[in-house]
């Protein structure tokens, strides 16, 4: 969160104030906390306030109290009851293939996804599982594994117990995993065996392969009782449907409600909002959120963004996913990266420093602010997996490279170190500030500029983060 020091809010703020008093006064009571007077003028302390609500540090900023549900252990990992909503992701590789699959996990965990989940779809995959998981566990990586059963799930976790054992959790598709009454059988076998190895379920329901008999029946009821209902209304109706009486058989198979999570998926980001709220407001399982398919890069952040963003400040979500559609060759860590991104946006989670970075604009012609922006956040991905293993609180540091002289000074001092380049026609000096004060200028080339402000965040952070005692392993 942002700090904002007195000698910033006394100054630029309160000019403000002074240039539009209508913004102080237009300013609706239900909407904003009643202000203290803590600098020159309640006009003052009024704008003060309402910055602090757009930094979220003040009380009013804060989100919708998190949805109370069960707790549900997943390896090592608790979903739900309270405890922080958690990133996860899922390997594209083949999981037969032991190699290309252990090193996908690893590095997924190493970018920050607490849970991982494996494609287990044929035999030579669920013969690999134990083997995969050994090998983690051998490199110093305990992050929990999910099994992804489609269609076959009820065959492969009794035929291949090794599997079964070293899974963290199933995953389960009640649209597919078989069709009448073979459907409730196919699906309690599965709980069965989650029940035998005391492992945890998700039910995890998709718009795209919805129970179709439960569709037409109430497409029919829809038709017979003149409801009027939208056939997008009855698809998301059977959804929440479909997922609350999956839970009532898992319930009658012998799973506790602590062994159970729910998810209801589609690709929409409207009826995601629309289903989850639904879904969260008659049950006390906890929930796993994400589109089923974002999309390929800015498409499928934004609509991940604007479905997870809205429900995670309802407080409804337990556990994440931005399910990215990846460039060919391209890096499957993204997807991690979006859901830290996005629980730190909201001030959910912290996982790394932050960096505010100045968009550009006519003022800024060079490209130096933006390569430096571009060259700390890559130091700062790739040191954090050491860094987060011996300094307590560095995740929530926060950094800013500006490009001018409008909005670089007040950035950087917002930040705990910020750095001020000059714009086109400025003189060429780089104010440095350190947790709000003027520290020290730099000069000289992009290389220079770039090595000296890298050796200012690590001296930072040796003198403002305590060492901790113990490391922790990589997905711990």
């Amino acid at each position: 969160m942002w700090g904002f020091s007195p000698a910033f809010v006394g100054t630029e703020f309160r000019t403000r104030q002074t240039q539009s008093p209508d913004l102080v006064a237009g300013l609706k009571p239900h909407t904003y906390k009643t202000p203290t007077p803590h600098c020159a003028g309640g006009g003052s302390g009024k704008i003060v306030d309402m910055l602090k609500q757009i930094a979220g540090t003040d009380a009013a900023a804060v989100r919708h109290p998190r949805k109370k549900t069960y707790g549900v252990k997943v390896g090592h990992v608790t979903v739900g009851g309270g405890a922080p909503v958690v990133v996860q992701s899922m390997t594209n590789t083949d999981t037969a293939d032991v190699e290309t699959t252990l090193q996908q996990t690893l590095e997924l965990a190493e970018a920050g996804s607490e849970i991982v989940r494996w494609t287990v779809n044929v035999p030579e995959a669920a013969a690999a599982v134990p083997l995969i998981k050994r090998r983690l566990l051998d490199a110093g990586c305990n992050v929990p594994i999910i099994g992804d059963f489609h269609y076959n799930g009820h065959v492969l976790l009794t035929k291949y117990p090794e599997c079964a054992a070293a899974l963290d959790k199933y995953r389960i598709n009640p649209g597919n995993v078989g069709a009448g009454q073979r459907r409730d059988e196919q699906f309690s076998t599965i709980c069965r065996v989650a029940v035998d190895h005391g492992k945890p379920v998700r039910i995890g329901v998709n718009g795209g392969s919805l129970n179709q008999e439960l569709v037409m029946r109430k497409m029919q009821e829809n038709t017979d009782k003149n409801l009027g209902k939208e056939s997008e209304e009855i698809i998301n109706d059977c959804m929440v449907i479909s997922a609350l009486e999956s839970t009532e058989l898992a319930l009658e198979s012998g799973l506790k409600h602590e062994q159970i999570i729910i998810s209801c998926k589609t690709s929409r980001p409207r009826d995601l909002i629309t289903v989850y709220r639904d879904l969260s407001s008659k049950t006390q399982q906890p929930l796993h959120l994400g589109l089923t398919e974002a999309g390929m890069g800015m498409k499928g952040l934004v609509w991940s963004a604007a479905a997870l963003g809205v429900l995670l400040y309802d407080g409804i979500g337990d556990t994440i996913r931005v399910s990215l559609t990846p460039r060919p060759g391209g890096d499957r860590r993204e997807e991690v990266y979006a859901c830290c991104e996005l629980l730190q946006s909201l001030g959910l989670r912290s996982f790394s420093p932050s960096v505010t970075a100045c968009p550009g604009c006519g003022r800024t012609t060079s490209s130096t602010f933006q390569e430096l922006a571009e060259r700390i956040q890559g130091y700062i991905r790739e040191s954090m997996p050491v860094w987060k293993t011996q300094y307590d609180g560095v995740e929530t540091m926060t950094l800013a490279v500006m490009g001018c002289i409008v909005n670089g000074p007040g950035e950087s001092k917002a930040a705990n170190i910020g750095i001020s380049l000059p714009g086109t026609g400025e003189a060429p000096r780089c104010p440095v500030y350190i947790d709000g004060k003027k520290d020290v200028t730099l000069e000289g080339t992009y290389d220079e500029l770039a090595a000296a402000f890298q050796k200012l965040v690590d001296d930072y952070i040796v003198r403002s983060y305590p060492r901790k005692t113990a490391e922790i392993g990589s997905g711990r």
